[in-house]
């Protein structure tokens, strides 16, 4: 029998008073939301942490625990329609491989200029992945979830965005959805374009600025939405290496680390509100500082609780799955005054926020 570190057990009873407090917290508007000027807490995927991630269990314990924002990874289906996965090649997260009538689907594909092997979500109408049950992506590292495995669907991101505001409604306060698109000079490649479908969507529902917010690595994207005139907040993603796939691919020699100088946020504020920068990337660094004189607001990623995850100053005992000093993290980047956190643990974010 695995044998939980102290710290860990402290962490999981941390987490459930926080749910048992979610759940019974008054639901009134006023209520519900957080002051003015605290940092939003964005359920990266739902709550990865606890529930498999993109699914309507992940997405509703993230806001059930005091998430502001929930996050669905945007990907189309061969009939193009916008489903939620981490990824398009879905054998991580689905149980697509257990099923003998897709076999034959399993095939190599470049994306991004990577050899990727595995089944695509291009490759599958939206009712054949109706068909398939979501999986937890990181069995070895959050094998408590792998429970969970084959309870959910693959959901559509109307599907999300119909879960939000039932959501929102439940717990009076508005639960904005933050999608991200996904491989978007792949997609517009193979004929499958993502931004006006997500403009669709948007549109159908009349989502407004407290309601949507859109990311992407791909500053293209981000523009042609952009072009759409939506009205919604625009959030530049930034990796640590390289550039943007739309921009290496154009030839264009501009890197991640030359959008973050001054004149690259400078760059960034003509389209977009906000910066998402690896959370490594605001460490002993004038990043956050200098976006701030730039207009933008900055929600640095992805926070989890596991050491291997932490810095190792907030790492606690010997494994690399245990739980370390989360709340000493969370402590670290309030303190810098970050405007987000993108977390696959939002209970534990916001019980941080609360100090």
């Amino acid at each position: 029998m695995h044998q939980h570190h102290p710290r860990r057990r402290s962490l999981l009873l941390a987490a459930a008073v926080g749910t048992t407090v979610a759940a019974t917290a008054p639901t009134t508007a006023a209520a519900a939301s957080h002051p003015p000027g605290r940092p939003l807490v964005i359920g990266h995927r739902g709550a990865a942490g606890w529930r498999p991630e993109h699914t309507a269990a992940s997405y509703t314990y993230a806001v059930q625990t005091g998430a502001d924002w929930i996050e669905p990874d945007l990907v189309p289906t061969k009939d193009h329609v916008l489903v939620v996965r981490h990824e398009n090649e879905i054998s991580q997260t689905t149980d697509v491989a257990s099923h003998p009538e897709f076999a034959d689907r399993r095939t190599t594909r470049t994306v991004d200029g990577r050899a990727v092997t595995g089944w695509f979500t291009e490759d599958f109408t939206l009712a054949e992945l109706k068909t398939l049950r979501a999986v937890e992506r990181l069995p070895l590292v959050r094998n408590r979830n792998t429970v969970f495995d084959g309870r959910d669907r693959v959901l559509t991101f109307q599907e999300v965005v119909d879960l939000a505001r039932k959501l929102s409604k439940t717990y009076g306060r508005t639960v904005a959805v933050f999608p991200e698109t996904k491989h978007p000079t792949y997609f517009r490649g193979l004929g499958l374009p993502l931004e006006p479908k997500l403009a669709e969507v948007i549109r159908r529902n009349r989502l407004g600025r407290r309601e949507c917010v859109v990311q992407s690595f791909e500053p293209t994207s981000l523009k042609r939405i952009a072009a759409e005139r939506l009205g919604v907040p625009l959030w530049q993603a930034l990796g640590t290496t390289g550039g943007p796939y739309d921009l290496v691919s154009s030839g264009d020699p501009t890197t991640y680390k030359d959008m973050m100088t001054p004149a690259g946020l400078a760059g960034i504020a003509g389209y977009a509100e906000w910066i998402g920068p690896d959370k490594s990337s605001l460490v002993g660094t004038p990043v956050l500082a200098d976006a701030h004189a730039a207009g933008l607001r900055v929600g640095p990623y992805t926070f989890r609780a596991e050491n291997q995850f932490l810095p190792a100053q907030f790492r606690r005992g010997s494994g690399a799955n245990d739980f370390g000093d989360a709340f000493a993290e969370y402590a670290l980047y309030y303190g810098m005054g970050v405007d987000a956190v993108v977390t696959d643990f939002p209970d534990l974010a916001v019980m941080a926020r609360r100090g």
